[in-house]
């Protein structure tokens, strides 16, 4: 068809950009808030499951890290699944069976219950942030994938804001023999299991299928995206190759930054409140009220140096300032009183938030678009492993020394590290084109990659 050789009109793509927008961003952010609560809100049920199921320490951080296990097992089936499914199907039948998990937990009776229905959870979750990347491909041209991408993960640190007052209200609720932490997972679970319903009748899988587009505004959004395809495949006769992608050292390099920046993130979710409750003879809701306050910090932290970066493009310079104040903010946190460590974690979080939100822009550049939705995935899986790492280290430390103190300075330390190496990544391929230039890369551009060669193993669609 000659609507998708042609280029589109510039006024037209805009006003179906923006209509997108609308219609799928406050749904997304929304998932976002109900999967992140879900994800993280046993950090506030830890002592009552101590009292009442006798889960130590060791056992909680175990629990906790658990999630991230099944979840890199199943990341990259489930999005290469979603891709052959539909976004649609394939999202729905993650919320569904995440909030069926998450209500499960209110019938944890012990160590080994609480860990398999975590790993069970994290499975069930897979694919879901990116499932939602791959449909920003699909469905928005390269210029508006990046504001869309900063108001999705905005999802996160509301939820973050949230979780606690919410999640301490809940555990206010008794009645029909269940405990306050019982009624929280069987409210929040449910939650998930509502809002399914709803994205299956909301949500579509392709443009082509979107009744609340007129044809021309799909024409311009399926040529703008099939061209930035082309133009990526421009100097390629063939598709690129899995298996060398995922042997690029480039891409263990964006797993290591990304597995940092979780670690931190983790490190701090599931133990603030804990840290919290050191700070005097504070309630539950008071907890919660407490535990919003360095992510509502964040919020603003994530929007400026989103902004900030967008006018003084050097992406790998940002990404290290972030990284750097995440590492002094959790440095300063293991002096002073339990007041002082938490003012040093509002600090912190201003670093390790804002470092999450910038670091995407460098795989999406340096990565081919036919792959992309997979390597993404396996970035995002590999990394998210710090959250596995991070409360399992503390719960063992806790344990066994009666301080987190050390798995703090761990966590400066990596932080350090991260800072120095993202200096190594590369947003664009190196000679990939003849008019690729450093600006390119610092800028983003999207290129092909140089590894694309034909392989007898195939490729990934």
């Amino acid at each position: 068809m000659n609507t998708l050789q042609s280029p589109p009109d510039p006024n037209v793509l805009a006003r179906a950009a923006a209509k997108v927008k609308r219609h799928v961003l406050p749904l997304f952010v929304i998932m976002f808030i109900v999967n992140y609560i879900d994800r993280v809100n046993i950090g506030f049920v830890r002592s009552h499951m101590e009292t009442d199921l006798g889960i130590g320490a060791a056992a909680y951080g175990l629990g906790a890290g658990l999630f991230f296990v099944g979840y890199a097992i199943f990341e990259v089936p489930s999005n290469l699944l979603l891709q052959r499914y539909g976004a649609r199907a394939w999202l729905t039948r993650i919320m569904f069976t995440w909030g069926a998990a998450a209500m499960a937990m209110a019938f944890v009776q012990g160590e080994t219950s609480f860990y398999v229905l975590r790993f069970i959870l994290g499975a069930a979750e897979a694919g879901f942030f990116p499932g939602i990347i791959y449909y920003f491909t699909q469905w928005l041209p390269s210029t508006e994938r990046g504001k869309a991408m900063a108001i999705f993960l905005s999802g996160s640190a509301i939820a973050s804001v949230i979780s606690g007052p919410v999640s301490g209200a809940l555990l206010h609720i008794d009645g029909l023999n269940l405990h306050g932490w019982q009624w929280m997972f069987l409210v929040e679970g449910f939650a998930s299991i509502a809002l399914c319903g709803f994205v299956w009748f909301w949500l579509q899988s392709h443009p082509r299928d979107a009744k609340w587009l007129s044809e021309e505004e799909k024409a311009a959004l399926i040529a703008a995206i099939n061209q930035e395809q082309r133009a990526r495949e421009a100097t390629q006769t063939v598709k690129p190759s899995m298996f060398k992608l995922l042997a690029d050292k480039q891409i263990a390099l964006f797993c290591f930054i990304y597995f940092s920046i979780a670690l931190t993130i983790y490190g701090a979710t599931f133990w603030l409140p804990s840290m919290i409750k050191k700070m005097g003879n504070l309630g539950d809701f008071q907890v919660g009220l407490f535990n919003s306050i360095p992510w509502i910090i964040s919020i603003v932290a994530m929007y400026g140096f989103a902004a900030m970066a967008s006018k003084w493009k050097y992406q790998q310079a940002w990404v290290a300032l972030t990284l750097l104040i995440a590492s002094f903010g959790m440095f300063m946190s293991t002096f002073g009183g339990p007041v002082f460590a938490f003012v040093a974690i509002c600090f912190a979080a201003i670093g390790f938030k804002a470092a999450s939100a910038l670091f995407w822009p460098i795989p999406q550049g340096y990565l081919d678009a036919r792959i992309a939705a997979a390597v993404i995935a396996l970035i995002n899986s590999i990394g998210n492993l710090g959250g596995f790492v991070a409360p399992t280290t503390f719960g063992l430390l806790e344990q066994t020394t009666g301080s987190i103190e050390g798995g703090l300075y761990g966590l400066a330390g990596v932080s350090l590290v991260a800072a120095v190496v993202i200096f190594f990544a590369r947003t664009a391929p190196r000679g990939n084109s003849p008019g690729s230039s450093p600006e390119d890369a610092r800028t983003c551009k999207p290129v092909s990659h140089p590894a694309l060669k034909s392989d007898a193993t195939g490729a990934a669609s």
